[in-house]
């Protein structure tokens, strides 16, 4: 997924925190929703402004960050 494609980033919108391009929703906000456990139903509800492919992007985007931060370990060897 173009995850990318959704965001947006400018100083002057929302102090330069990316947000959901076309809104003023940031990345944060909509993962700390998730975090809550929050679930797609109730945040698109509580976001009208965003879509789901907005919402899959914000969460690909965290996996990819979490990819490139924490290095997986390795898996131990079965004899």
């Amino acid at each position: 997924m173009d995850y990318l494609s959704h965001f947006h980033q400018d100083q002057r919108i929302c102090g330069g925190e990316p947000v959901i391009k076309g809104t003023r929703v940031t990345l944060r906000t909509l993962l700390a929703s998730l975090a809550e456990g929050g679930g797609f139903d109730e945040i698109l509800a509580d976001y009208p402004t965003i879509t789901a492919d907005d919402l899959r992007a914000v969460v690909a985007f965290a996996a990819a960050s979490a990819e490139e931060d924490l290095p997986i370990p390795p898996l131990p060897k079965v004899a």
